[in-house]
């Protein structure tokens, strides 16, 4: 009985004092918030972070965003009992998740651009943050188990920091974008210091079953001086400078990789089906653009035998590629004699690749169309020396390289890039060697 007087009562006072936090100053307002950070510096070891790679770790995450979903009006309850979209199916989308005691308890996506673009463009317009510098990956599917929403962060911001490091140091992003609930988006501006991209709530986003959301952006590169400024003098629990930029959580495992890659693809054909056939109708539903594009990523033999079939007469193949191309960073030093004997060295990074060459970015001039010899760290124990030459400079300082006869190395990584199914598949790239 006292119960039942109790819950209405601590519901009254805690909407009364919300509205009367809402009339304080915005700055204000977001100084509180920043007090209330609780960012532990030494998490308790039963909880672990990673990417999400097996079935049993996908699923718990789709069905932790279903619930939380439902929960909250984001979307009506799905038969499958978990929520899963098209962009969760993109090799270029990772899940992250956190683990309390081997259970699932809490999850965010990143989802870099592809010829899919982003969920949010739809209803915001990004090209102005298309033409900064730096790639862009949207922060979607956040859920956090309900036992620990009132915890103090101690699922939400050890999430936050993997989302953070993964970001910067594996998954090439420079800017971050969300579209979030408008109840929410002070949170973000607050503490993490987005800002939004339109001043303008869109009162129906249909990704989200028609709610209401706020757009905003986060520059990762001037974040580390922006979060110093406002954390540094903040003890260890409410400094988040240090949190994301100094402390190391062993609770963190990010991925092993044999080679330079942006990416960390884990469906395999089997898993693809599974998700997106067997227990949900995502490909089924889609338009037959998208899936004429689905075609266009996924174009191996095992996985074009589960993808959805495309409408006799509407395959359209204005997005497909003659070559594929894969998202690297590949420090790189280009050396060429002038014909006047002088040496010409130039350090690069390698940005993107394809079989029959590759795209760098220098900070100094290339000389075009002079053949070369070219070394690269393709990996932390991988060196690759090909004889290039540049072809063509775009905007930036980027430049194209045509190669001239590749050596071992650089065939096992292209060919493991070419025939493999996931990021793992590269830790055995010369199982993908063939005799050309």
């Amino acid at each position: 009985m006292i119960r039942k007087l109790v819950m209405p009562v601590r519901k009254l006072l805690h909407g009364t004092l919300r509205k009367l936090f809402n009339f304080l100053p915005r700055k204000r307002r977001f100084a509180v918030y920043r007090n209330f950070v609780d960012c532990n510096p030494a998490p308790n070891e039963r909880l672990v972070l990673k990417i999400a790679d097996t079935q049993e770790e996908l699923e718990a995450c789709f069905a932790l965003l279903h619930d939380a979903y439902v929960g909250n009006g984001f979307m009506k309850p799905d038969p499958s009992g978990m929520r899963v979209t098209i962009y969760h199916a993109l090799p270029t989308t990772t899940t992250l998740c956190a683990k309390y005691d081997d259970e699932v308890v809490g999850t965010l996506s990143l989802i870099r651009e592809s010829v899919l673009g982003f969920p949010l463009q739809r209803i915001f317009d990004l090209t102005a943050l298309r033409e900064k510098k730096g790639n862009i990956a949207e922060v979607s599917a956040l859920a956090i188990h309900k036992r620990f929403r009132r915890t103090g962060g101690s699922i939400l911001f050890p999430l936050m920091k993997f989302m953070y490091e993964y970001c910067t140091t594996f998954f090439d992003t420079r800017h971050l974008v969300i579209a979030v609930n408008p109840s929410h988006i002070e949170m973000y501006e607050s503490l993490l210091f987005f800002r939004r991209l339109t001043q303008n709530v869109v009162e129906n986003y249909d990704f989200v079953n028609g709610a209401p959301a706020v757009g905003a952006t986060l520059d990762l590169r001037s974040a580390p001086e922006i979060f110093r400024n406002h954390y540094g003098s903040k003890p260890p629990k409410r400094n988040l400078y240090a949190f994301f930029t100094q402390v190391k959580l062993p609770n963190i495992q990010l991925p092993q990789r044999r080679f330079y890659t942006t990416n960390d693809p884990v469906l395999t054909p089997e898993l693809l089906d599974y998700f997106f056939n067997v227990r949900t109708r995502v490909f089924s539903q889609l338009s037959d653009r998208k899936k004429c594009l689905m075609h266009t990523i996924y174009d191996l033999p095992a996985y074009q035998a589960v993808l959805p079939v495309v409408s006799e007469g509407k395959q359209d193949e204005t997005g497909r590629r003659r070559h594929r191309r894969f998202s690297v960073r590949c420090p790189a030093k280009f050396l060429v004699v002038m014909p006047d004997g002088a040496e010409h060295r130039v350090n690069l990074e390698i940005i993107q690749l394809s079989r029959y060459g590759f795209q760098a970015h220098a900070l100094a001039l290339v000389p075009l169309n002079v053949w070369g010899e070219m070394t690269i760290q393709l990996g932390p124990a991988e060196v690759s020396r090909i004889q290039v030459s540049a072809s063509r400079e775009s905007d930036g300082g980027i430049y194209g390289f045509r190669l001239g006869e590749p050596d071992l190395i650089w065939r096992k990584f292209v060919n493991a890039l070419y025939s493999g199914s996931t990021h793992a598949d590269l830790a055995d790239a010369t199982r993908f060697m063939t005799d050309r």
